[in-house]
Order: structure tokens, then C-alpha cells, then sequence
């Protein structure tokens, strides 16, 4: 029963009475349905119910899944960026001295110690906010199997902002303090807003490694041209076209990964990254011209 109304409350697409929904047949009037005073809460839930799942599937058609997690899309932005501004910035400022040998050796001692230094960020963050997650879950469950009551006037905040009966946020209360699991799992998920998927001790691992991969073939981008190109001159300008094209592209390819399919969203959002880019890139070059 609980299930039947945390799914209708979550995907229905419209506010008001429950009972406005409910189909007017079987000899029941109007008067009956918008009242409610000849229905059962368990007639009821079944037809919020049957409206949730109509509405899971315009819900589906009008917003499609996301094709790549965004939590990992966000990781290779932060190594990505990173690793096409940074070591640019470096190799540019060393192609002043003239010598080709020491751009390609210093900017692949920037790109390992950097990527190893980025990716322990990231490893540490994401370990920090599944430490997080563990201690808020034991002190929900603490709070459950101590004080119920607390518990259950959690429960009725998580669904303060909608349109809900007493007579059903009774039901919905009551079925979940009968199950001390599930009254966890929908505080976590509706009270602390913290889903387990995103705070896994997996993710750790995951999102540092993103970050420290994005990091190093970002920056392998810039110091391409210097391994190939013998004039250092030359090299520089290849790497700052090369860079170009690269921020253009992640910020392309970044915004069609996650769903937007408009061609316009997509040259919005490559042009944005190749600016901002391009800006921390050059004040990056500004301080090592600065300093001579």
C-alpha cells in the first residue's frame, strides 16, 4: 500500500483531489467520488495508482533517460578542462626558452603528477561523501528503531508541499512504520534526498580515475604538436588550434551525451567551453609571461 502511494506521489502529473481521477462508474455518482465518503482508501490507492504508471509513461516520452551518468560527465569536465588549460598554459610559457626537449619533458612530468594529483582529489571527494552517506543511514536507522515518532513526523514533512488527505497520509505513515526498512529507505530518499546508487564505495574509485584519465588526454592534446613538429614555433600554434578544437568538441560532445539533441544547444555549449577555456589558458600564459 505504501509503494502504491510513494509512486503516485512522485509521478503524478497533476495536484487536487484524488478522487476528481477516479473513473465515475459502477453506479458511483460525482458526489460520491469528490467526497469520498463511499470509497475505501484501498480503492482509491489502486486508482492513483493505475493514473501513476499513465503518467510514468508520458513522464518517459517527453524526458528520455540520460545516456551517460551525470555524475560521470561532471568528473571528465573537471579532469577535461583542467587538462587542456593547464598544461597548455605550461608548455606555452616553456616554448619561450626555445628548446623542444624541454616542453615535451617538463609537460609530461606535469601531465603524470597532475593527473595523480587530480584523480586522488577526486577519489578523496567522492570517499568523503560516501563516509557521509553511511552516517546519516546509521543515524536514520537509529532514529527509526528509537524514536518513531520522530520518524513518522519526518515522514509527513517529506510530503508537507503536497496535496495529500489525512485519511491517506495515515495509511501511508502507518504502512511504512510496519516496515522498518522501508521507512529507512524512504527517509534517505525522500528526507535527506540522498540516493545509495550516487554515494556507492565504488564511486570512489570511479570518479577518480575519470577525472585523472580526463586530465592526462586533455593535456596530451597541447603537447602533441611539440612531438611531432621540430620548429617550436610552429609546434605553438598547433597546440593553441589543436586546444581550440578540443574545447569546442568536449563541450559539443558533453551536452549531446546527456540528451540535448538541438544542434543550437550543443554549438552553445562548445562555444562556451572554448571561451572559458580559452580564458583560463591565458591568464594561466599571463602569469608565466608576467614572471618572465
Amino acid at each position: 500500500m505504501a509503494a502504491l502511494f510513494i509512486k503516485s506521489l512522485l509521478f503524478s502529473a497533476e495536484k487536487g483531489s484524488r478522487y476528481s481521477r477516479l473513473p465515475t462508474g459502477h453506479g458511483t455518482t460525482t458526489q460520491e467520488l469528490e467526497t469520498g465518503t463511499r470509497r475505501s482508501s484501498t480503492d482509491s490507492a489502486i486508482a492513483m495508482s493505475e493514473t501513476s504508471l499513465n503518467n510514468e509513461k508520458v513522464i518517459a516520452q517527453i524526458h528520455p533517460p540520460t545516456r551517460l551518468n551525470p555524475r560521470i560527465i561532471s568528473d571528465a569536465t573537471i579532469g577535461l578542462s583542467d587538462g587542456l588549460t593547464v598544461p597548455f598554459a605550461l608548455t606555452a610559457g616553456l616554448s619561450a626558452l626555445g628548446d623542444t626537449q624541454v616542453v615535451i619533458y617538463a609537460g609530461l612530468a606535469e601531465l603524470i603528477a597532475g593527473g595523480i594529483s587530480m584523480g586522488l582529489g577526486g577519489y578523496l571527494g567522492a570517499k568523503g561523501e560516501a563516509e557521509a552517506y553511511q552516517a546519516a543511514l546509521a543515524e536514520t536507522k537509529v532514529m527509526v528503531a528509537e524514536d518513531p515518532q520522530t520518524a513518522a513526523r519526518l515522514v509527513k514533512g517529506a510530503f508537507s508541499h503536497y496535496d495529500f488527505e489525512e485519511v491517506a497520509m495515515g495509511s501511508l505513515v502507518g504502512s511504512l512504520m510496519a516496515s522498518p526498512q522501508d521507512l529507512v529507505d524512504f527517509l534517505m530518499r525522500f528526507h535527506h534526498r540522498l540516493a545509495e546508487a550516487d554515494y556507492a564505495p565504488a564511486r570512489a574509485y570511479v570518479s577518480g580515475l575519470t577525472i585523472a584519465v580526463g586530465y592526462i588526454l586533455g593535456g596530451l592534446v597541447a603537447l602533441l604538436p611539440y612531438l611531432f613538429l621540430s620548429d617550436i614555433g610552429q609546434a605553438f600554434y598547433w597546440s593553441v588550434l589543436l586546444m581550440a578544437l578540443a574545447l569546442f568538441a568536449f563541450g559539443w560532445t558533453k551536452t549531446s551525451l546527456i540528451g540535448e539533441a538541438s544542434r543550437t544547444a550543443c554549438f552553445r555549449n562548445g562555444m562556451q567551453m572554448l571561451v572559458l577555456g580559452a580564458v583560463a589558458a591565458g591568464a594561466a600564459m599571463g602569469c608565466v609571461k608576467a614572471i618572465n
